[in-house]
């Protein structure tokens, strides 16, 4: 039981942060991209991907550590279905090109920043070398 109230609180925190993030970049952005969104996206993908892997190769870590971070901080700080409704939103008012790059640097972006993450949490520099 305790484990499902560290999940929530993990979960309030990551929505905080979200929101957060997003009244900060609506402040200095004002363009049609939805940028705060996409930045949550790309800083959760990169934090999922170094903290799935520090955390699994850790012998000390609490196991339910992972669960309370991925899914409570980072699963709730980003967000698939904003991401969606921003891409309708897009199309319906007749900003497909915003869209379609939305969606093509969100897909990019998003993977290449979890496989950053997760490379970084590996120790591993380019080239092979550890950190």
């Amino acid at each position: 039981m305790l484990l499902y109230i560290w999940v929530g609180i993990a979960g309030m925190a990551g929505a905080l942060l979200r929101y957060g993030l997003g009244l900060a970049v609506s402040d200095i952005w004002g363009g049609g991209f939805p940028l705060a969104t996409f930045l949550t996206n790309m800083a959760g993908s990169f934090a999922l991907g170094y903290l799935t892997f520090r955390l699994g190769r850790r012998s000390s870590a609490n196991p339910y550590t992972s669960l309370v971070v991925g899914t409570g901080l980072i699963g709730s700080f980003t967000t698939f279905s904003t991401f969606s409704v921003e891409n309708i939103q897009l199309f319906q008012t007749g900003q497909t090109t915003t869209a379609l790059l939305y969606i093509l640097l969100s897909l990019i972006g998003g993977l290449f920043m979890s496989w950053a993450g997760f490379r970084l949490g590996s120790g591993v520099a380019k080239g092979g070398t550890p950190l």
